[in-house]
């Protein structure tokens, strides 16, 4: 019987799942336990020795937790993942295999305040460097390169201020410097893109967000695309040669293209101990199964908003690459078809006080660090999300004094305006017609 390949909306439904063995149920169960029984000592020392897959603890492995994994790893055309416990501790780890004490990672610019700082200064603590880049143009990462360059971290789609950059011609100079390309891809999700099929080796998930889709559950996860060769120079000894930790055993020559994936769980997870608790993981699976319809209505009612938006008096700008305005528009059209995501930036003419103003006057609206929900959501990074960095940093990442960062949730489209409407109107000192 010839193979089928499922869609999208099947795989988010189905993938990585099937009715339990013992008990038949359909949905998957929460398998909260520390520790699974082993038949005999031959079987412990099996599955000890990486012989042998299976589960030991719950920091390793969790038969909920891998339903997850394989999950993503489906929709993003990966060949494995690994989940961890938030966005932050998979940059972490997504790194920790490449990385060595002296080592550098080029990182965007453009990317999400919490990971500037955790990259520009928390990694110094490894004794890994991060070299900022603008992604605008991809020369500007292969001027940057150096023999010490064992990674290039980017945000296919920016957090705030949607940027979208051409992941193919930054793969094109990584894979040329014998470098993997991540590629965060939390604010696209894999329904609007997917990078593993443009060049990128290893993607990124904040699961918090768009792929739960409901602000109840931290997680994050990686995906690796097994594309990668670890052999081709000698900057990946984790992976390419053989490893203390198991007895010398050579994690590429040994699992071939799932050998990052086994690390991230054999080593990553069991010295870092990031793990995603198994109730999160269940969670995030309920959110999944609805991501292509959320991410349809999302998209939708984000172009509404953002058409209203470029006409308002109050606003002098609207950054959303769905936008032909956009400079990234062009971009979005290769790489994200489906829509340019919901979440975008705009600037208040009144700057950093009606920033404020806004985000104290809207109703439907919730103020709050968090991107992705259900829920219409907004930020004014500067005072917020952003408030560590400087001006200059601030305005190098699109969230300056007068930015303000929606996330456009699923409600009613008029409604949203709607709210926006009173809150512009107060911002800029008017009242809002009734």
């Amino acid at each position: 019987m010839s193979e089928h390949k499922r869609g999208f909306e099947t795989l988010a439904v189905h993938a990585g799942a099937s009715p339990d063995p013992a008990t038949g149920a359909r949905a998957t169960p929460i398998y909260q336990t520390t520790s699974f029984v082993f038949d005999d000592a031959d079987h412990a020392a099996s599955l000890f020795n990486l012989q042998v897959p299976g589960f030991i603890y719950s920091r390793l492995t969790n038969p909920t937790v891998s339903v997850l994994e394989e999950r993503v790893a489906a929709l993003e055309g990966g060949r494995g993942a690994t989940a961890t416990a938030s966005g932050h501790s998979a940059q972490i780890l997504a790194l920790f295999p490449l990385m060595g004490p002296g080592d550098e990672v080029i990182a965007s610019t453009k990317l999400y305040g919490g990971s500037i700082n955790q990259m520009g200064h928390s990694y110094k603590k490894f004794g890994w460097k991060a070299v900022f880049v603008d992604p605008d143009d991809p020369k500007n990462i292969e001027r940057a390169v150096t023999p010490k360059t064992k990674a290039v971290f980017i945000e296919g789609l920016a957090n705030p201020g949607g940027v979208v950059v051409d992941i193919a011609g930054i793969a094109d100079v990584t894979h040329k410097a014998g470098v993997p390309l991540l590629i965060d891809n939390t604010l696209a999700s894999p329904f609007l893109c997917r990078p593993i099929e443009h060049g990128a080796d290893i993607v990124i998930h904040s699961t918090t967000k768009f792929l739960s889709g409901n602000g109840t559950s931290i997680g994050g996860v990686v995906v690796d695309s097994g594309k990668f060769d670890w052999f081709q120079n000698d900057k990946f000894p984790s992976l390419s040669k053989p490893a203390p930790e198991y007895h010398g055993l050579c994690f590429a020559e040994t699992f071939g293209d799932l050998a990052y994936t086994i690390y991230g769980h054999a080593i990553g997870l069991r010295d870092l101990g990031p793990s995603q608790s198994p109730f999160n993981a269940w969670v995030t699976l309920l959110g999944i199964e609805t991501l292509p319809l959320r991410m349809e209505r999302h998209v939708a009612n984000t172009m509404k908003v953002v058409q209203y938006l470029e006409k308002h008096p109050a606003v002098a700008w609207v950054s959303y690459a769905g936008l032909p305005s956009s400079k990234y528009h062009a971009n979005a059209k290769r790489y994200l078809p489906k829509g340019a995501g919901s979440v975008f930036t705009f600037g208040l003419k009144g700057g950093y006080q009606a920033g404020v103003q806004l985000v104290e006057s809207c109703e439907l609206f919730s103020h709050l660090a968090n991107i992705g929900d259900t829920r219409s959501l907004i930020i004014h990074p500067a005072s917020t999300t952003h408030r560590q960095l400087t001006e200059e940093q601030q305005k190098a990442a699109g969230a300056g004094p007068d930015v303000v960062r929606l996330s456009i949730g699923i409600e009613s489209v008029d409604d949203i305006i709607a709210d926006l409407e009173r809150g512009l109107g107060a911002a800029s000192g008017r009242k809002a017609a009734e």
